[in-house]
């Protein structure tokens, strides 16, 4: 078990703090749940392994997926600001317009 998720379960266990959102995201993506999708503010997983999102994902301001390994884009999402996706397969195989069509829910510029 590496540091970090030693960490979360401590602090889970002993403190009674629940785990980010990224955290679950990237290692118990299965301990999702429904109120976890909705992100008030920014969701920042640059140069994370993340390989894909959860269905209905929203996040209210900016979301950076630059230097992942992300491949497709999950339905339902919605971006409040800025989406990031410098660096990812998504960003060398669809253009601007075919990213808006896949999600008509990203709100601001997406830099590719």
């Amino acid at each position: 078990m590496s540091h970090i998720k030693q960490f979360f379960n401590f602090l889970e266990k002993k403190e009674g703090k629940k785990k980010p959102f990224e955290y679950k995201l990237i290692y118990e993506p299965d301990s999702i749940v429904p109120e976890d999708l909705h992100i008030k503010g920014s969701l920042d997983l640059y140069g994370s392994e993340i390989t894909s999102l959860p269905e209905g994902l929203k996040v209210g301001g900016d979301l950076n997926l630059s230097d992942t390994p992300i491949t497709s884009l999950p339905k339902g999402l919605k971006v409040g600001g800025f989406f990031w996706i410098k660096g990812t397969p998504l960003s060398k195989n669809y253009t601007e317009e075919e990213i808006r069509k896949m999600c008509p829910g990203i709100r601001g510029s997406i830099y590719m």
